[in-house]
């Protein structure tokens, strides 16, 4: 009987060490996993932070833009403006203003 007990022990303590064994190497490729995982969500962040930062450049540059734009826009409607247009492309004088024009 002695013998057919120690059989036992033996044999749990292999399948320990086996479980145990298993056990490791499942925690071991978990964490490789996970390594290898963050380090594509980590190249992903990178490469979605620059594009936001070039999206709030062209932000940037289109605000600009429309300051520009609403500038002109008033400039269009002084009478300066008017009369610059009215000379240069309707070739268009004040009364009593003398044109001189090269021959």
């Amino acid at each position: 009987m002695a013998g057919r007990r120690s059989r036992t022990l033996y044999r749990r303590d292999n399948w320990m060490r086996f479980s145990l064994f298993l056990t490791g190497l499942v925690v071991v490729l978990l964490i490789a996993v996970v390594c290898v995982r963050s380090y594509g969500f980590a190249r992903q962040l990178a490469e979605k932070e620059a594009y936001i930062e070039q999206l709030e450049t062209q932000l940037d540059a289109e605000h600009a833009r429309t300051e520009e734009i609403e500038e002109y826009k008033k400039y269009t409607q002084t009478r300066g403006y008017i009369e610059r247009v009215a000379k240069e492309k309707l070739g268009l004088v004040y009364e009593g203003e003398i044109v001189f024009r090269h021959e």
